[in-house]
């Protein structure tokens, strides 16, 4: 039987855990060739085997160009080409204003706008005619959340590059499109509080303000990469493809 991605070179970053690894999983299920990044040798190793078809992971940090540079020159000799990118490497924390450090500002905007440009810049020589690439957004960047301006406004810029990419790259026929996830139960979601009764108590406030009145979960984020990445979605370009419940929508 032939799947949607049958003979497709494609690379995930920050495909260790969550999202990231439940998009990896997709993509290789639909008969890709899936390359992962992640920042630690033991998490990329036990993600590569989770994903199995013969999934590769490389160690880097997508904010250090010198790592970048690394990546693609290992897809270079292994695959010769890409056909999808999924820049999901990324994230931030909380901080009201008042309490927002350079430090802060700094991290978030090197690893959500930074990193993300310059996983794309250089990808250029590699990227197929057609291929697909997918920028992690946030339902964050179209609404208000408080303690979460920094994140928000970093995933804000994350759609405008997706808008002016897709006119310089309209020559080669690369779509750009971003996905923005609404609260998806995640380490990373979690993560931002301690407790284990903290973090019930923030799943159970997020899925009160979607309408579907639950949290997604990342298998979803992966089949809509899934979706984006194919041919199924041959002319949606520039696009921001929310993943949500309809929490932003509304």
């Amino acid at each position: 039987m032939t799947k949607k991605l049958d003979g497709k070179i494609a690379l995930v970053t920050g495909g260790t855990t969550g999202i990231g690894l439940a998009s990896a999983q997709a993509l290789a299920n639909e008969g890709a060739t899936v390359f992962i990044t992640g920042r630690r040798q033991a998490e990329l190793d036990a993600a590569v085997a989770l994903i199995g078809n013969g999934a590769i992971g490389v160690r880097g940090d997508s904010t250090k160009l010198a790592d970048l540079d690394a990546l693609y020159a290992e897809i270079q000799a292994r695959a010769g080409r890409l056909d999808v990118v999924f820049v999901n490497a990324g994230g931030g924390d909380m901080q009201p204003l008042g309490a927002i450090t350079e430090a802060h500002y700094d991290d978030t905007f090197d690893r959500n706008v930074k990193g993300v440009l310059f996983t794309v810049q250089k990808a250029l020589p590699l990227l197929s005619k057609g291929a697909s690439v997918i920028l992690t957004g946030s339902t964050t960047g179209s609404m208000g959340t408080a303690a979460f301006s920094v994140y928000s406004a970093s995933k804000a810029a994350v759609r405008n590059l997706a808008r002016s990419w897709i006119l310089d790259l309209k020559d080669r026929d690369i779509r750009v499109n971003v996905i923005s996830p609404g609260p998806i139960r995640t380490p990373g979601l979690v993560g931002l509080v301690n407790t284990k009764e903290e973090q019930d108590g923030l799943l159970a406030h997020l899925a009160s303000q979607v309408p579907m009145g639950r949290v997604g979960e990342a298998e979803e984020i992966g089949r809509a990469i899934v979706f984006l990445a194919s041919s199924d979605s041959s002319f949606v370009n520039g696009a921001e493809l929310f993943v949500d419940g309809g929490m932003a929508q509304v």
